[in-house]
């Protein structure tokens, strides 16, 4: 095989990255009201990580952010547009890049071992709260006035840290029952 068919995406790949971005965009629409309200949006994300593998994956999440941004209306509360992401919260949503990328990158670097997918979930996760966080108090402070790490942390961390453990759990218990439906060598 020629180096262009290792590389290349084939029909199928992108048959799969538009579908699981439609399952990110579907997850988003589920909102679980608790104290605060929480979405399926980083289940699917782990979710798509998991089955897809780190490069189509990510290109999925790309796929779904670039939906956001032409004004399909795929985020929470059907929202989209540019207006959404470049919004308070939208550095949480471009912050599910990251996730992306970091799983991409520890499964080239590490193989595709359960506790390498977990961990690179997990710092990704951790570097989208740091981006998200950042961005939100960026935003915040420019609409409304400075506040402090502490305060955006505990309305923007704090809550979902539990939830999103819980979200990894499960996507990393469905997506290794499914992932043998995903041809292997596609991965």
């Amino acid at each position: 095989m020629s180096r262009n068919d290792h590389s290349a995406l084939k029909t199928l790949d992108l048959v799969y990255i538009a579908l699981f971005a439609v399952v990110i965009a579907i997850c988003s629409w589920i909102n679980i009201p608790t104290t605060v309200p929480f979405t399926l949006q980083t289940f699917a994300v782990f979710c798509v990580l998991e089955l897809l593998g780190g490069k189509r994956g990510t290109i999925s999440i790309c796929v779904y952010i670039l939906l956001a941004a032409i004004g399909v209306p795929v985020l929470a509360g059907f929202a989209g547009g540019v207006g959404a992401l470049i919004g308070m919260t939208g550095g949480y949503i471009l912050g599910f890049v990251f996730i992306g990328l970091l799983y991409w990158l520890s499964e080239r670097l590490f193989g595709d071992k359960l506790a390498v997918r977990i961990a690179a979930m997990l710092l990704g996760l951790i570097v989208c709260y740091a981006f998200g966080t950042i961005w939100f108090m960026a935003v915040y402070a420019k609409q409304t006035g400075p506040l402090s790490i502490a305060t955006a942390l505990s309305w923007c961390v704090l809550p979902f840290i539990i939830p999103d453990l819980g979200k990894l759990g499960l996507a990393v218990l469905l997506a290794s029952r499914l992932r043998k439906s995903i041809h292997p060598s596609n991965r």
